[in-house]
């Protein structure tokens, strides 16, 4: 890969950039060794699809449809149905939407086969679980195939539905990949042929420079009834799956001898569709056959599409020799597995988990295979029928399948007919190549993706919005309530825009100015130095916002209000746990892209850890711990601030109460109960309890006891029923019903804490 200057731009392009790539080239140019070693060794987390069942068991991945769960009706853009009445719900479970969001790269291989429909279906799933707003949720793709080979396939009634919709109906007429910026590599090395004169026939193909010279040159090797030797091991290559099937079973019917069926062992989930080889496999002494895996024995025996030959048969033993070897060897069963991409709950890594297993020998019949299944494949010796060729690259498929031009026989004579080429497909061409990145690109896009990574980190927006949220609910419904609870919450707000969102304002000029000036600015000691104490200081005001929200309140006697807070609390909650965490990292470990990733991902899988709050003693529990009414603490004076942000933020913020605040504790002393919640683990015990009381009753809340009176005893710690009695808004009814179960669970709470009677205020 170092050697291919290509390859190794490629490789740059994903490993540091976010743009989406289009890699292609020839067939024989290293697309599928690129694949691999990228999935070997590439930090990013990837996701491999392929819009085939075959080529998805190539590719090591899943189909697009499956892992998506997409009907295979067309996506109409903008809407939920498709044709045959399948509908495109897009409802996943929660271990998929965590994956999905989890995704650095979604790599498509074999892209020249997807539909610009599917793409764009592809998109609507993407948005919808990570970034509503930007084209494809913002996961990076890798799309790679050759637009020269396979085209979609699309019915003529699907096409009349889509075609209001795009102008092709290839990938890159999709609507959303159309709003991206993406770039096309173009492989140039061929390795599979070396045949200079054979090189420039294919070129001339996929060019569509077609002309009488190059159909002259191609017919050239037309043999009329061409019937080679057996033991030269040609395989023929024809249009339609039929005539494959019929020339396979005469081929056969024709060899002396007795035939034997071996059956595939299939377990589990394995679709036929994307079974490697026969379910049912018959062969006979003599049979051409070509291998369908590479051997794994590490004896390199055989790989996929070398022909070979059957030497001895019985029912439980299959001896083959490839052809022109004298060795023969004992075949052994194979297996193929069809997988999915699951989260690893422990290291939080996408991995694969096995659905099925489909155990075969690895062999099919080969006298003849059909040029969309040779899609992949090399040959030294073919016999190519594409006279018949009714698809855009169906004919340079064939052709590039083999290794020289004299490896290559013509059933029959081409046509300029034959050779079909798609107009849409060469002006695409055409401007990709105009297009195509050089290196000086590359530097500029890797740039732009680590300075994007860098304003995401100290991007704050979303945490403050999710907070103003949260605060506005809270505001509405609890300052009455819990007024110092609520104004806490205020303070925290304000606290935040002026600490954090101002100061990142400011801070964010500084890292640009320092990112564009910095030669190598993913190293610069200046930059790096800067990032480390700007994570410090808003890892620390984070932590104090985290803590003011930790037990956010949440219930509510009104069910809708509860449910709108509980989801804003738990944005907010989770907003903050994983900017404090990206920062710790960055704090410890400096900005670095892939570890950068890495931990992102990480962090965003992990649940919200259940913090129990530690008891407390009455005269912390009074100012709600943390929840001081006076002053926020002053960030400026934290060590590990430095000059310019004790300039730039900190300072204290006095508490104000508004008018209906101060009423509101003015009620609230005259019943002699504190403001905010005292225990609040008791609290949440009471309120689980009124719940599931109320359910198995099958009536509100309330009528089994209203919040405020469950605020009163969280307080106060009634210990006997004399106390019970004095709560306000706990009626006698109440007490001789609920009574026993509440002391229970007041007593219960003050023995595990160690707290005494005289520790409520009674």
């Amino acid at each position: 890969m170092e050697q291919n200057e290509e390859l190794s731009l490629a490789w740059s392009f994903i490993e540091n950039t976010g743009t989406h790539l289009f890699l292609t080239g020839r067939a024989g140019t290293g697309k599928t060794t690129f694949l691999r070693r990228l999935k070997e060794r590439s930090p990013k987390r990837m996701v491999v699809l392929a819009p085939t069942g075959i080529a998805a068991i190539n590719a090591g991945g899943m189909t697009i449809h499956s892992f998506f769960q997409l009907p295979f009706a067309p996506y109409v853009p903008e809407t939920s149905f498709s044709a045959d009445g399948a509908k495109y719900n897009f409802r996943f479970g929660k271990e998929k939407v965590k994956l999905i969001r989890s995704i650095d790269l979604l790599v498509i291989d074999e892209i020249s086969m997807v539909r610009a429909d599917l793409m764009d279906a592809m998109d609507n799933v993407l948005r919808r679980y990570r970034n509503r707003n930007l084209p494809f949720g913002g996961v990076q793709l890798l799309m790679i195939g050759d637009l020269q080979q396979l085209a979609p396939v699309i019915k003529d009634e699907e096409w009349q539905l889509l075609q209001e919709h795009y102008e092709t109906p290839y990938f890159f007429s999709s609507r959303a990949l159309k709003s991206t910026e993406y770039c096309t590599i173009e492989l140039k090395t061929v390795y599979r042929q070396k045949d200079s004169e054979f090189l420039d026939l294919l070129n001339s193909i996929r060019e569509n420079r077609c002309d009488a010279q190059i159909l002259n040159a191609l017919n050239s090797r037309h043999v009329p009834n061409f019937r080679p030797p057996k033991e030269d091991g040609w395989i023929r290559l024809v249009t339609h799956n039929h005539q494959a099937q019929a020339i396979n079973s005469d081929e056969l019917a024709l060899l002396p001898g007795r035939s034997f069926v071996f059956r595939a062992e299939v377990e589990g989930k394995f679709p036929e569709y994307s079974f490697p080889t026969e379910e049912s496999l018959e062969l006979k002494k003599g049979a051409q056959i070509m291998f369908v895996k590479n051997d794994t024995s590490g004896e390199h025996r055989y790989f996929n599409g070398m022909i070979g030959e059957v030497t001895e048969i019985s029912s439980g033993r299959i001896e083959v020799r490839s052809r022109g070897a004298a060795e023969t060897f004992v075949l052994q069963k194979e297996e193929w597995t069809n997988a999915r991409y699951v989260l690893d709950e422990e290291s939080k890594e996408i991995r694969e988990e096995i659905d099925g297993v489909f155990r075969q020998y690895p062999v099919k019949l080969a006298w003849a295979i059909t040029i969309h299944k040779s899609q992949g494949l090399t040959f030294d010796r073919a016999i190519i029928d594409a006279a018949s060729a009714f698809a855009h690259g169906q004919t340079y498929v064939a052709l590039s399948r083999c290794r020289t031009l004299e490896g290559l026989v013509l059933s029959s004579p081409l046509s300029a007919r034959a050779v079909i080429s798609d107009r849409a497909v060469e002006e695409f061409t055409e401007k990709a190549r105009r297009t195509a990145p050089d290196r000086d690109q590359v530097r500029s896009l890797e740039k732009t993706y680590f300075c994007e990574l860098l304003s995401g980190l100290f991007d704050f927006q979303t945490v403050f919005l999710a907070m103003k949220r949260y605060v506005r609910i809270a505001d509405e419904h609890f300052y009455r309530l819990y007024p110092q609870q609520v104004a806490t919450y205020r303070e925290a707000e304000q606290s935040f825009s002026v600490n954090v969102m101002e100061v990142a304002r400011k801070f964010k000029a500084q890292y640009t100015r320092l990112a564009s000036a910095a030669e190598d600015y993913a190293s610069d000691p200046a930059l790096q130095g800067r990032i480390h104490s700007g994570a410090g200081y808003f890892k620390e005001q984070l932590e104090s916002a985290g803590k003011t929200f930790a037990d956010a309140l949440v219930n509510s006697d009104n069910k809708e209000v509860r449910k709108r807070l509980k989801e804003a609390a738990e944005e907010l909650v989770s907003g903050l746990r994983i900017k404090t965490g990206l920062l710790d990292h960055v704090f410890e470990e400096g900005f670095h892209t892939a570890s950068y990733l890495k931990c992102k991902a990480v962090i965003s899988l992990e649940e919200i850890p259940d913090k129990k709050r530690k008891p407390k003693k009455k005269t912390q529990d009074l100012t709600a711990a943390g929840k001081d009414t006076g002053t926020v603490k002053d960030n400026a004076s934290s060590a590990t601030v430095d000059t310019e942000f004790q300039a730039e933020g900190g300072g204290n913020i006095a508490a104000r109460n508004s008018s209906r605040d101060r009423k509101s504790q003015a009620s609230m002393l005259k019943t002699e109960v504190p403001s905010d919640i005292l225990h609040p683990e008791l609290y949440r015990r009471l309120i689980a309890w009124r719940n599931a009381e109320a359910a198995s009753q099958g009536v509100p809340v309330y009528i089994v006891i209203q919040q405020k009176a469950i605020l009163g005893i969280a307080n106060l710690l009634p210990t006997n029923s004399q106390a019970l009695g004095l709560i306000p808004y706990f009626g006698k009814r109440g007490a001789e019903k609920y009574g026993a179960r509440i002391l229970e669970l007041v007593n219960g709470y003050c023995r595990e804490k160690g707290l005494e009677a005289d520790e409520g205020l009674f």
